[in-house]
């Protein structure tokens, strides 16, 4: 075992777990986790919930007792997955009173099928956060273009929130300008700043697996050469981005009201294609007050032998914009690519949560209590 999780911690990487069960509440592991790996974080979404439930007997005492309330499916996996990100939420408290609110984050996501409905979001981020009722909870919020006016209603009402599924540089300035409306509209109604935070979750590999897949189909020697790049330019052109916003008089007049930075948090970080060393997306995406969510393998991965060498993103900007000109020269529009993949990260969560809906109901109907 290595120290590359201390390091990346060190360089100001905050490292957060992609995954969350009852099992790794109950067992603990994931205070193992913090203890050990410098784990500060947790988050979750449907797809994560979907497993966990599905898996094992760990909610068969709650869902049992919801089944005999007889309470509807929507209401049970409310239920369920709220109390996980509660009980995870206290294992992180430490965290998060030691990083004065910055680390020690759960998150939680809205309902899918309403990524489209500004209104509802808004809706159902406020309804989470009151039914978690912890001052750690990041509520998640997917940056669709009804998204964004309820990521700035919701931080406007002093709830923090991730935003997730960025795939495009357009749509993540159109995210911090989203925060910064929340911002000023929470200072109007004179809220603390101090105590409202916000990650912006941008994703990473799912890139790269689109715009390979393209180059694959080309078969070029010139395309051959432009492969694993995309993803990696992608994220560093966000982090640009990110200082750049975040150097604004409009941001300076917030900091002066002890408003904190979002940080960008990569997300997606699991190496898909063998090909390529699995701890990639950490080793090369290392920079200041930045957060990596991590799927537990590469956690592991990362702890056995990823090598950290300091910031690997300053420096980076001109090479970045040239391995994304290269992607555009072989034919393959970026915009494209970045708008397909946001309309599939939205299906592929509701699908998940569809699951996720017809498992919990088949749990409910086998643990309803008998008649009589």
């Amino acid at each position: 075992m290595t120290d590359a999780l201390k390091r990346l911690s060190k360089e100001g990487v905050a490292i957060w777990l992609d995954d969350l069960s009852r099992k790794r509440i109950t067992s603990g592991n994931l205070a193992e986790l913090i203890d050990q790996q410098h784990v500060v974080g947790v988050t979750t979404n449907p797809s994560i919930f979907q497993k966990a439930i599905s898996q094992g007997d760990g909610y068969d005492q709650q869902v049992s007792d919801l089944a005999a309330r007889r309470v509807t499916v929507e209401e049970a996996i409310r239920m369920i997955t709220t109390a996980d990100v509660r009980d995870a939420a206290d294992i992180l408290r430490p965290v998060f009173d030691a990083t004065d609110g910055q680390d020690g984050r759960v998150s939680i996501e809205v309902d899918p099928r309403l990524a489209n409905n500004t209104k509802a979001t808004v809706a159902e981020a406020k309804q989470l956060a009151w039914l978690v009722d912890r001052p750690n909870t990041l509520i998640k919020i997917p940056a669709t273009k009804a998204g964004l006016p309820a990521i700035t209603e919701v931080i406007g009402l002093g709830i923090s929130v991730n935003v997730t599924l960025i795939f495009s540089l357009e749509r993540y300035r159109e995210v911090m300008d989203a925060y910064l409306a929340g911002l000023e509209k929470a200072k109007e109604r004179g809220l603390d700043l101090s105590k409202i935070h916000s990650v912006a979750s941008f994703f990473v590999s799912r890139v790269d697996t689109e715009i390979d897949k393209r180059i694959d189909a080309l078969g070029t020697p010139e395309a051959k050469a432009a492969r694993g790049k995309a993803g990696l330019a992608n994220a560093r052109l966000a982090y640009e981005a990110y200082e750049a916003v975040f150097s604004t008089d409009r941001w300076l007049a917030l900091d002066k009201a002890q408003a904190n930075k979002q940080r960008p948090l990569w997300a997606s970080t699991g190496v898909k294609d063998p090909a390529y060393k699995d701890t990639m997306y950490v080793e090369e995406l290392v920079a200041p007050n930045t957060v990596n969510t991590m799927p537990e393998a590469t956690l592991e991965a990362t702890a056995d032998h990823g090598e950290i060498r300091g910031n690997t993103i300053a420096g980076t900007y001109e090479q970045a914009r040239a391995d994304l000109d290269a992607v555009e020269r072989l034919g393959i529009a970026y915009d494209d690519v970045v708008q397909l993949l946001e309309e599939e990260g939205v299906d592929k969560f509701e699908a998940s949560w569809n699951d996720l809906l017809k498992s919990t109901e088949a749990e409910l109907q086998r643990l309803a209590p008998s008649e009589g």
